[in-house]
């Protein structure tokens, strides 16, 4: 077994990534993600790869779109606001049927709000992330090792499905150190892009990456085909951690850094002998409804934990059908819950 390392969040991030295959990333710095530019500046140079710094989170994007297109990983990295600006290059990439890996280690806001750890991005990243008819790939880490883990796999989706892909983290994750097994360089066969614009060579016909289409018809044609893709993914892709939630009477649902908190709060509410789960989702979009579906079969009700005022209430909401009740504590603005403040909540549910 290889050996563990002591890593940051946001340089194991980068790391995985070159281990993924990835050797192209446009960065621009911004608080609390700067460290995983800072670390591919240092990396890529080393592994004949390509680092570039662009002039703006809009530039950066842009560039990520035209390296994929000629059919190389590629990735950017940024921080919420941040990502806000590079909405409209994701939605072009997304128009085009691109791949590439977009990580948002969240911070504060809106606006430039603060630099502390927030999940206040979920409504942009599963909702909004673009203008038009698209979803992207959304993956939630909740530890180091578990960013680094699901790069890989990021990647390989986002080359599967041809769409976007990001990874949700927040600055907790992103700068804080634990202990982490990196996986070795990755010797899978790189997917087939026959669609790339690499060059033909003059042996096949031209490939034009493009996102505009002029004739009503044929957008909404290709929108459709987008969409079947999508059904297959919510079908096949969804993911999420059940935690003592077979005879739980309440479940918590939480994702990320709320995630470990609430964890904690479980656990103490178990040695208190109240019947409390967890169901951790993983991925965001596709949202993981089954794992939900299961939990309303049996419990009395339901408990959001989240860095925001709420945005994954809804989605909840959904899954369950509104069969259960469901309730919500959280804490914005960059504060995160206590095992303690979540607890009470539980007490309070269950009295």
């Amino acid at each position: 077994m290889a050996d563990k390392v002591l890593m940051k969040g946001n340089e194991a991030l980068a790391e995985a990534a070159i281990q993924a295959g990835c050797h192209h990333f446009f960065g621009y710095p911004i608080t609390p993600q700067t460290e995983l530019a800072a670390y591919m500046a240092k990396r890529m140079p080393k592994i004949g790869g390509t680092y570039l710094q662009a002039e703006s989170e809009i530039a950066a994007i842009n560039m990520v779109l035209g390296a994929s297109a000629a059919g190389v990983r590629a990735m950017t990295s940024s921080s919420s606001p941040g990502i806000s600006l590079k909405g409209e290059g994701i939605s072009y990439m997304a128009g085009s049927d691109l791949p590439a890996l977009i990580i948002n280690v969240q911070r504060g806001g809106p606006g430039l709000g603060g630099i502390q750890p927030s999940q206040a991005d979920y409504w942009q990243a599963t909702k909004a992330l673009g203008h038009g008819d698209f979803q992207v790939l959304v993956f939630a880490p909740s530890t180091v090792q578990e960013m680094v883990d699901l790069v890989q796999g990021a990647f390989d989706m986002a080359d599967k499905y041809r769409m976007p892909a990001m990874i949700l983290a927040d600055g907790m994750l992103g700068q804080m150190m634990e202990p982490v097994v990196l996986p070795e360089k990755s010797e899978k066969e790189p997917i087939a892009k026959p669609w790339a614009s690499c060059g033909h060579k003059g042996e096949r016909e031209h490939n034009i990456v493009n996102s505009l289409y002029l004739t009503p018809n044929a957008l909404e044609n290709l929108v459709k085909e987008r969409y079947e893709r999508y059904e297959t993914i919510k079908k096949n892709e969804q993911m999420a951690e059940e935690y003592l939630t077979e005879d739980a009477e309440l479940i918590l649902v939480a994702y990320g850094a709320s995630s470990r908190v609430a964890k904690g709060a479980v656990n103490k509410a178990r040695e208190k002998g109240l019947k409390v789960g967890l169901i951790r989702p993983i991925t965001l979009w596709p949202f993981p409804t089954d794992a939900i579906k299961r939990a309303a079969s049996h419990a009395k009700a339901l408990l959001t934990v989240e860095m925001s005022m709420g945005q994954m209430v809804d989605d909840v909401k959904l899954a369950c059908e509104q069969k259960l009740p469901v309730h919500f504590y959280g804490r914005t603005g960059g504060i995160i819950p206590t095992p303690k403040e979540i607890l009470a909540e539980i007490e309070r549910l269950m009295a």
